[in-house]
């Protein structure tokens, strides 16, 4: 069997998981790894100058581990630990591939990955005022930028 991994990164709340949990129930042999299970306990994540837990940098997460978990399920999709479940479509001609969706905010700045989601949707449920506004897209248009600079990414 062939192993296709796929990336899709973009801002928080963003659409990721969605559309990743349309595609598993679309595709044969699929499966996700999410960057939002490896985030770092709260007492872990550093606070900036007005109170806002920093999760949408790297250091908020155990990359290392997500990383390796990557790595797991390409040697052995079956003792990854990754939880399967057959999908509610299939593809017949992706049925001799093994498929991994990894799917997280800040994929691009630490492996390659080939979806790059850009949106418009309203961040509901709102979070403290002035979070999204001075802590998550700030931090968005970072890294976005950093992969727009760099020239081995299309984006």
């Amino acid at each position: 069997m062939k192993v296709l991994v796929i990336g899709l990164g973009g801002v928080t709340n963003g659409g990721k998981t969605t559309l990743a949990k349309k595609l598993k129930n679309m595709l044969p042999n699929c499966d996700i790894i999410s960057q939002d299970d490896f985030f770092k306990p709260e007492s872990e994540v550093e606070t900036d100058e007005r109170g806002f837990k920093l999760y949408d940098v790297l250091d908020a997460l155990y990359m290392d581990e997500m990383v390796t978990s990557i790595h797991n399920w390409t040697k052995s999709r079956a003792s990854s630990g990754v939880v399967t479940e057959e999908p509610q479509n299939t593809c017949d001609n992706l049925k001799s591939v093994y498929i991994l969706i990894v799917e997280g905010f800040l994929l691009y700045n630490y492996e390659n990955t080939y979806v790059f989601l850009c949106s418009t949707r309203v961040y509901q449920p709102a979070d403290t005022p002035g979070y999204f506004d001075g802590h998550v897209w700030p931090m968005y248009l970072k890294y976005k930028n950093e992969l727009e600079e760099n020239e081995r990414m299309r984006v």
